[in-house]
């Protein structure tokens, strides 16, 4: 069993004692230690702003904002190792949901919700929200080694009730959970399989998933957008749009299409609103992948 196990199980210990007003500070401190060491996260982390902020933005920027990513990225596994020891109540206060409109729509279809977001803000704040409003949720996650650092990740984020499922394995407990009327989440900006399609992100070629278009089309489940944004006083928004409609007229191959696009769309417009957010620490680009 390797050292990064053991320091998982002692911050699941410790961090519930620790006052969040100190956790949280305790967390920039630590970022900033992380961010002094070269690694291939944080040149990973720099390329995405690069690409988010544009060639306007000076190297001061993309220091300061990819700074600030790890404080983030730090501040999402402060709460994770809180989130057992939070009442419903307490996790469902802290956060603000916007556009829940747009769910109860798509829930009225009857055959559940396709959900996509992001790795911003907190992508498991989304889920939370939906399931303290009573939604069964099933989600494929990445397998972490050794296997009792992934058994235990899984039992802190399902705590309150979500669902996971390794990624490399059946995917059919998804379509169970559409079946019932649930939702199955798949994050939109990380192609763990491999098998989605190399599009245009922010200008540049990148490897992204199209399962969750493929699935919402295979099933007939509405496809909905979310994202959610950390607040700086560590209170969530989360945002829900419309579900995407395809074009009834095209084909499969086109509404396939029209979907990733919308969804690169909404992805590009929500990053952009607060990049330093986007905790994204593996390369997504083409050609970085070659």
């Amino acid at each position: 069993m390797n050292l990064i196990y053991y320091l998982y199980r002692i911050a699941g210990i410790i961090v519930p004692g620790i006052s969040p007003t100190f956790g949280y500070a305790l967390c920039r401190l630590l970022g900033g230690v992380l961010y002094s060491f070269p690694s291939q996260s944080r040149k990973n982390i720099q390329l995405n702003l690069q690409r988010v902020l544009g060639s306007q933005a000076t190297p001061a920027e993309i220091k300061r904002y990819s700074r600030l990513t790890f404080n983030y990225i730090l501040y999402n596994y402060f709460d994770l190792f809180r989130l057992p020891h939070l009442d419903d109540a307490t996790v469902n206060q802290s956060v603000t949901v916007i556009g829940w409109e747009n769910i109860e729509a798509a829930l009225a279809q009857g055959r559940g919700i396709v959900m996509t977001s992001a790795h911003l803000g907190n992508i498991e704040i989304l889920l939370y929200a939906m399931l303290m409003r009573g939604l069964a949720i099933t989600i494929p996650v990445e397998r972490l080694h050794p296997p009792e650092l992934f058994k235990y990740v899984s039992d802190l984020r399902s705590s309150k009730g979500l669902k996971l499922i390794p990624v490399d394995g059946p995917l059919l407990d998804l379509v169970r959970t559409l079946k019932k009327g649930g939702v199955a989440g798949l994050a939109a900006d990380r192609d763990i399989t491999g098998s989605g399609q190399t599009v245009k992100f922010f200008g540049y070629p990148a490897r992204l998933p199209d399962g969750h278009v493929r699935l919402a089309l295979k099933t007939g489940a509405p496809l909905v957008v979310g994202f959610s944004r950390r607040n700086p006083n560590h209170t969530y928004h989360a945002f829900f749009l419309p579900p995407f409609n395809p074009p009834a007229a095209a084909t499969e191959e086109e509404q396939i299409t029209a979907g990733v696009n919308f969804i690169l769309a909404e992805m590009e417009k929500a990053i952009r609103q607060t990049p330093e957010q986007w905790v994204m620490t593996v390369s997504i680009w083409a050609e970085t992948q070659a």
